[in-house]
């Protein structure tokens, strides 16, 4: 059985909980209290937990002796366990109220085949049904996940090293920093090449982040174990002053939240110059302003097109952003890659100055929106459809580049423009402009021919059935 197969069963086992009016991001939750204890017991790395409540001594209690037992569990974890378990299980609790359904999510996880899935690797079981989470509209959980390909083409872009510190301010399920941790360890040979020190700062420093729900962030916690990694992951609001915290970022790699904030209140950071209700404007300010002042310090940001175009703190934010960092490249995204269908969102690649003015002299914009297929569930994304634009991003000589969707903009044309970025985009071949029509004249004259003929042909035709008709 694979691992597929196993996320397709733990899924499955939803349907159990369906009378106990659960949500499935409620029970992707839940699995997760339960899981950790299983997946312990079969990495062997069980002494953390206390021993009254390991996996085993779970998995013996049944009915309502089993509920209650699970209950006490929770909370005894969640308040008395130290470092990570105590994280992972804080503010737990348990939404099933019946102890057979229970009874049964524990023995099906318990039958199920961990050989196979630990060759496979319990961290990519435990990412498939995060995945299978987020495809599933009813949960809601979309808003969290940023289609996997788009990740791995951004990683590879940024191409994160050892040694350098990585951040995700609006981690979610810490999904970037797997992938930025997977790259180096795909280079690595796991990391064994790598001093021992070395190794140890890959697994304890080198990948950060913030999740303001908490949910989530338990989510984001387990994630990071099970592909061993121990940097912090905070809980918390990065536009508030936690956040302030967070700098000398080697690379940021994120998909920040979209919207403003409830009530239109802005961000309480005091170092952040222009205060805005827009969340993406804001966050934009904090992921360049954390970026070591090294010339090297780079980043990747999911942003909707709003960021773009937005007036006065807008357009401030961009100019701030042009003259503290190289603003070399934007990505224009199809349409139908996320959870929310007509969103249009675009990637901000750019790298830190050493120093604070003018070091965007130009942008590259790469149209991969305008005449592209329709994305979706039937259609989805892969990395193949970011080739041509790879091939752009990392030709060495850009300009060289023969692709209609590759466009460049100078610093001075940007500004003309009120400091708008919303460019790049190429004609959309579903619209005819005027210019496309022929001269109006010219096609008059063009149908009164063509209806002069279809006349004469028709008077030719009565003028020989009429003659037909006599000759009877």
């Amino acid at each position: 059985m694979n691992n597929a197969e196993i996320v397709a069963k733990l899924w499955n086992l939803c349907n159990v909980l369906r009378d106990d009016g659960i949500t499935y991001h409620q029970y992707v939750s839940e699995l997760t209290y339960i899981l950790f204890l299983k997946m312990a017991k079969e990495t062997e790395t069980e002494e953390s937990i206390p021993a009254d409540y390991r996996w085993d001594k779970l998995a013996a209690k049944e009915g309502v002796e089993l509920k209650a037992f699970y209950r006490r569990l929770l909370l005894d974890l969640g308040e008395h366990s130290q470092g990570r378990i105590r994280q992972i299980y804080a503010g737990a609790n348990s939404n099933i109220d019946e102890p057979k359904n229970l009874e049964k999510i524990i023995k099906s996880i318990d039958a199920l085949d961990w050989y196979s899935a630990k060759e496979e690797g319990l961290g990519n079981l435990y990412e498939g049904l995060l995945e299978k989470n987020a495809n599933e509209k009813k949960s809601g959980a979309g808003q969290y996940f940023t289609p996997r390909p788009l990740i791995n083409v951004m990683v590879q872009l940024l191409d994160p090293q050892p040694g350098e510190r990585c951040n995700d301010p609006a981690c979610g399920t810490f999904g970037f920093m797997i992938a930025a941790d997977q790259h180096i360890k795909n280079r690595t040979d796991k990391l064994f090449d790598l001093p021992e020190a070395a190794q140890e700062f890959q697994r304890k420093q080198a990948f950060s982040g913030v999740e303001l729900v908490h949910d989530t962030h338990r989510l984001a916690l387990m994630n990071a174990m099970l592909h061993d990694i121990d940097g912090d992951i905070l809980l918390g609001d990065t536009l508030s002053s936690l956040g302030a915290k967070c700098k000398d970022y080697d690379v940021v790699l994120t998909n920040p939240p979209f919207g403003t904030k409830q009530g239109g209140e802005r961000a309480t950071r005091d170092d952040l110059v222009y205060l805005t209700s827009n969340k993406q404007l804001n966050f934009l300010q904090h992921i360049y302003r954390s970026l070591k002042r090294s010339g090297q310090a780079r980043a990747a940001v999911v942003l909707p097109d709003n960021v773009l175009f937005q007036d006065n703190d807008g357009q401030n934010i961009r100019a701030d952003l042009m003259d503290k960092c190289d603003l070399h490249t934007i990505l224009r995204l199809p349409t139908g890659i996320f959870y929310a269908q007509g969103v249009k969102t675009n990637v901000l690649f750019f790298t830190r100055g050493k120093t604070e003015k003018d070091n965007t002299k130009e942008v590259w914009f790469y149209d991969l929106r305008t005449n592209m297929q329709n994305f979706g569930k039937t259609n989805p994304l892969s990395e193949a459809h970011f080739a041509d634009f790879i091939t752009a991003y990392t030709a060495a000589d850009r300009g060289a580049v023969q692709d209609e969707r590759w466009n460049k903009f100078t610093r001075d044309e940007i500004a003309a423009k009120a400091n708008s970025l919303d460019l790049g985009l190429i004609r959309d071949a579903s619209i005819v402009d005027y210019e496309d029509l022929q001269d109006p004249i010219s096609s008059g004259e063009e149908i009164a021919d063509q209806l002069e003929e279809a006349i004469d042909l028709i008077r030719s035709v009565v003028k020989e059935l009429k003659h037909l008709g006599g000759g009877r």
